[in-house]
């Protein structure tokens, strides 16, 4: 056994059957032209007979399961592959719709902790011949951009390789002799050493904190954390709504370069005019501005490489949306200093003051459990935005060229809707995960970011 970081711990503690607490993917590819009948059938018999699991793939809470099993991590020597790995085909008229349908309600479920905390379903049947993926592996062990990070480890630039293997299966980086090795008893010594350090990260936060809290005060251009109520800022249920579409990059950097701006900027500038417009069909478009917190990947930050350990650090920053701007081009320019603002103050502090200043960002969100805190207070911020960079060429798995890589996110009260984009060779692609009951025909969303970024072309294409 392992004892499990308060980081990790966390999102077993918040989860509910109304807030899941699983990052997932999908991903959808198109098989080799000397395709057999038996092609996807033979994949999904070869995986369930897999010798070798990552030992993240092995992990869930000890016994007994609940709090107390929340501070440690145990080991399953055997994995029940016919649970874990879960063979599907589509209904007809066998869409994509049909795929966003199943994807989900699978999402929507809990993953069970007496078992390693993941699944994976391999879906056929599209009409148009492509096979799709589905996995969802509990936050508690990875964050979004360590999960992407196996994924592509596990995909090949060759199309004749034809010995890619499952996320699971891939090895830890030799690197980390720690990781590779799993712990086989509790070593109280490594507990008081664990405590000593949270100690002494928890004393570094206090300067870290004091410094962000000077830095507001001085500059007032800074998105505080407060935001206007909407449809997206209340209760959540446990089932989900979700949508996704891919974006050409070229079409994005052509408006960032001609605005002077990051690509980022033009992907927040597209959230804007389609909440714009969602919100207004709706008669449900407040008067001030909404504002989207954006998650930073400290790992990335630091130029870390994932080690196949997993684990979660990520810190966060709140950028204005300028939603109450009529038009396109002035959101981008808004949005854009706003996002340099928070940059700039981020670049001055060190990992442990980034999360510092990121608990400052959520803390309303923590708030949530108690009666009317959702209901009256104001949010921190109106919408999750994520950007997780991706392979920059053509990727390949056995032979089939991947032609989706779609990330699917965590909503929770306060927060019924998250957009997680990536990207892949020559496009972005969007997964855009909501509330079913709060956010309502979530699939216009789509739509309207297509026509946000038609908008700023005109003006800067």
């Amino acid at each position: 056994m392992s004892y499990m970081p308060p980081t990790d711990a966390m999102f077993l503690w918040a989860e509910s059957r109304e807030h899941p607490m699983h990052v997932g993917g999908l991903q959808l590819f198109v098989p080799p032209e000397d395709l057999g009948p038996d092609f996807v059938t033979n994949m999904v018999d070869e995986w369930r007979e897999q010798d070798y699991v990552n030992p993240l793939y092995r992990k869930r809470p000890a016994e007994p399961v609940g709090t107390l099993g929340n501070t440690w991590w145990s080991y399953d020597e055997g994995i029940d592959f016919d649970y874990h790995v879960r063979h599907s085909a589509l209904p007809q008229p066998r869409r994509v719709r049909e795929l966003l349908a199943l994807t989900s309600r699978w999402h929507g479920a809990l993953l069970d902790r007496h078992r390693p905390l993941w699944e994976a379903h391999v879906v056929e049947g599209l009409a148009d011949g492509r096979l799709a993926m589905y996995t969802k592996v509990h936050h508690s062990l990875v964050d979004g951009v360590n999960a992407l990070r196996i994924t592509q480890r596990s995909l090949s630039e060759d199309p004749d390789n034809r010995e890619c293997l499952p996320p699971w299966a891939m090895p830890p980086r030799k690197r980390s002799t720690e990781i590779a090795t799993v712990p086989k008893s509790r070593n109280p010594f490594g507990l008081v050493k664990a405590v000593g350090a949270a100690g002494s990260n928890t004393l570094s936060l206090i300067p870290g904190g004091l410094r962000v809290a000077s830095q507001i005060v001085k500059d007032a251009d800074l998105s505080l954390p407060s935001a206007p109520r909407t449809i997206l800022n209340g209760r959540v249920g446990g089932a989900r709504r979700f949508a996704a579409q891919s974006w050409e990059i070229d079409r994005i950097k052509r408006v960032a370069k001609s605005s002077g701006t990051t690509i980022n900027d033009v992907v927040l500038a597209m959230v804007s005019g389609a909440l714009r417009d969602y919100l207004s069909e709706m008669g449900a478009l407040p008067d001030e501005p909404m504002s989207a917190m954006v998650p930073v990947s400290l790992a990335l930050r630091s130029g870390g490489d994932d080690n196949g350990g997993g684990g979660n650090a990520v810190g966060a920053i709140v950028v204005n949306l300028a939603t109450d701007r009529p038009d396109g081009a002035t959101r981008l320019e808004e949005i854009a200093y706003s996002s340099r603002s928070n940059k700039r103050l981020l670049s001055s502090l060190s990992p442990t003051q980034i999360l510092a200043y990121s608990a400052m960002q959520m803390f309303p969100l923590m708030l949530g459990p108690i009666p009317g805190a959702i209901k009256f207070g104001r949010p921190p911020f109106n919408v999750i935005v994520s950007n997780v960079p991706g392979p920059r060429n053509e990727m390949y798995f056995n032979g089939a060229k991947l032609d989706g890589l779609y990330p699917v996110s965590i909503v929770m009260d306060g927060q019924a809707l998250n957009i997680t984009l990536c990207s892949r060779g020559k496009y972005l692609d969007f997964g855009l995960i909501g509330c079913r009951k709060s956010v309502p025909h979530l699939q216009r969303l789509l739509t309207h970011l297509e026509s946000a970024l038609a908008e700023l072309e005109l003006s800067w294409g």
